[in-house]
């Protein structure tokens, strides 16, 4: 169940912006399974918004494959920076943001059992003028490091698989660049703030072993395992946005459990 102080604090941004000619864009922000996409959906049935997640927008797996191949073979999973198809969830915010009651807007959807975009003929359909667009993602109002701090690997993947510094400073120059465009264009963000990166695992596990209807203890070590891999993708961004380096309106701080901490709400 949503703890209503989220929605009201998502209800009070749709507020604070929403205006007769002009439907407020806001972001969601906080790191795998941190809830925001949940509270996304539940946000937008409330207060009528549209609702689209920076999951929706994967860059194709050809096109990620290409980043493999000419980039760094890390690019071939989506998620980091650079993975997203931008252009796409800014032409579709838009054309959202410019809509008439009788409109009807299909919305980009990504197959993660395909690891690919779904075909449009299958994008669910918003219909009408929504009150706001809601956009939810991880990475939503990053900032990108110093360079110096880029240096160092944070976890064994960069470590092993990123020596020169060539992925992550790639995905970090995707933040410094269009990603920061695109995030300047939000009228506001919320970001769902974890109690450390460690909790991020467990969350994770949470969510796989829902997914697989069994309880987070039932897991299959191996499957936690690699899902301890496969977070260390998010983890030197993660981190930095736990630290400060994220752009927010309204930050919520979250416990171990996805508990509101008091105080419940801050400014970044």
């Amino acid at each position: 169940m949503i703890d209503a102080r989220l929605l009201d604090a998502v209800g009070s941004l749709v507020a604070a912006h929403a205006r007769p000619d002009h439907i407020p864009l806001l972001g969601i922000a906080g790191a795998q399974g941190s809830g925001k996409t949940t509270l996304a959906r539940a946000a937008a049935e409330r207060f009528s918004a549209a609702h689209l997640s920076l999951d929706d927008v994967y860059l194709t797996k050809t096109e990620r494959q290409t980043l493999a191949r000419e980039v760094h073979p890390l690019f071939a999973v989506r998620g980091p920076p650079g993975t997203h198809d931008l252009a796409l969830l800014e032409a579709k915010a838009a054309v959202l943001r410019a809509t008439g009651p009788d409109s009807r807007t299909p919305l980009p959807a990504f197959d993660k059992l395909t690891d690919d975009r779904a075909p449009e003929a299958s994008w669910p359909v918003f219909a009408g003028r929504p009150s706001a667009v809601l956009i939810d993602g991880w990475c939503l109002g990053a900032t990108p490091q110093a360079e110096a701090d880029l240096t160092l690997p944070v976890n064994a993947l960069e470590a092993e698989q990123d020596v020169q510094g060539r992925w992550r400073g790639a995905a970090n120059a995707a933040l410094a660049g269009h990603y920061a465009q695109s995030f300047a264009g939000f009228n506001a963000m919320l970001f769902l703030k974890a109690p450390s990166f460690d909790a991020v695992l467990d969350w994770r596990c949470e969510q796989e072993a829902g997914l697989m209807g069994l309880s987070p203890a039932d897991l299959p070590s191996a499957r936690r395992a690699e899902l301890a891999v496969f977070i260390q993708h998010f983890e030197r961004i993660t981190r930095h946005m736990l630290t400060g380096g994220v752009r927010a309106d309204r930050v919520v701080q979250l416990d171990a459990d996805r508990r509101l901490s008091p105080p419940a709400y801050g400014r970044s």
